[in-house]
């Protein structure tokens, strides 16, 4: 498989042999039938728990906009900001593959604009792929020339959201199925090295799975994909709203956080907390001058009477 040694890194948590996946890696796992797994992360601490459980593929979504953020959607999420989690993620990550999704607005100019926004999510970030939304194939060319790994996707595509009217199921007519089919195959053609397939019948990703030679991540496409990704805010209840049917809740966060948070309260309020133990203390020797100023203080007062 093509995967390269992590220079000086020990081994995740699972003792699995710490190995890091590249883009290359990705295609060899299709080609072997090896299941991708991916998950979303957009910060340290969740990132090196993410990757130390042995997941193939972390992706810097621009989900952050509205799980981390408190946005309505993903539109508003600026490259900086995105920068600044793939920075934080980076960080973290020894194994997985790291890909940052390109915001609205950053690529849907020139082509130009896109590699040079590209370029930035490569040079300051980290990231070691980018991801863009729809049928981009000339940017894909683009990028892909530039020696800048592409994750492409395509179906329910969030940034596209005004223009499909809301998050719909996408390629439920002969027509749009073909159009998907022959997006998917030009996406392959100018050079993306994978792609998300979000929102689509599971027939439908059976056959766009078969037909392309670059491995499909699925979410809310079945379970015929090369793999599987999910937002990590979604599978732990950290999203404050109705799952999407494809969700699958692995853990309540929510109620784990907020049991906790509670709970300190109310120590603090009944002074439970901190115990004696989990205090500082003065060694005894130094105790005295603690001793020694109230005396002071008052003798002070006394001398003003």
């Amino acid at each position: 498989m093509s995967l390269t040694s992590f220079p000086g890194g020990g081994a995740p948590s699972t003792g699995t042999p710490l190995t890091k996946v590249t883009m290359p890696a990705l295609a060899e796992m299709k080609r072997q039938g090896r299941v991708i797994s991916a998950l979303t992360a957009y910060d340290y601490a969740t990132s090196r728990l993410v990757d130390e459980a042995g997941i193939d593929l972390i992706l810097v979504g621009d989900s952050l906009a509205m799980v981390v953020l408190g946005h309505e959607n993903t539109l508003a999420v600026t490259v900086d900001e995105m920068l600044h989690h793939t920075r934080a993620v980076r960080r973290a990550v020894k194994r997985a593959l790291v890909v940052a999704d390109m915001p609205f607005g950053s690529y849907h100019g020139t082509v130009a604009e896109g590699v040079a926004n590209a370029v930035r999510f490569i040079k300051e970030a980290g990231a070691e792929a980018v991801k863009i939304e729809g049928p981009r194939v000339e940017l894909v060319r683009a990028l892909t020339t530039a020696e800048i790994p592409v994750v492409g996707h395509l179906g329910l595509t969030p940034q596209s959201v005004h223009k499909m009217g809301g998050y719909r199921v996408q390629a439920r007519t002969e027509e749009t199925v073909k159009q998907l089919r022959a997006d998917a195959q030009a996406l392959a053609e100018a050079g993306a090295g994978a792609l998300v397939l979000e929102g689509v019948p599971r027939e439908v990703a059976v056959a766009i799975t078969a037909e392309l030679a670059i491995p499909t991540i699925g979410i809310g496409a079945g379970p015929d994909c090369d793999g599987q990704i999910l937002v990590f805010h979604d599978m732990v209840n950290l999203t404050f709203a109705p799952p999407a049917k494809f969700v699958r809740r692995y853990a309540d966060a929510a109620a784990l956080v907020r049991e906790a948070v509670e709970h300190y309260r109310e120590d603090v309020e009944r002074h439970a907390f901190p115990s004696d133990e989990e205090s500082y203390h003065l060694p005894k020797p130094a105790q005295g001058a603690l001793d020694a100023k109230p005396r002071a203080a008052k003798v002070h007062a006394l001398r003003k009477i």
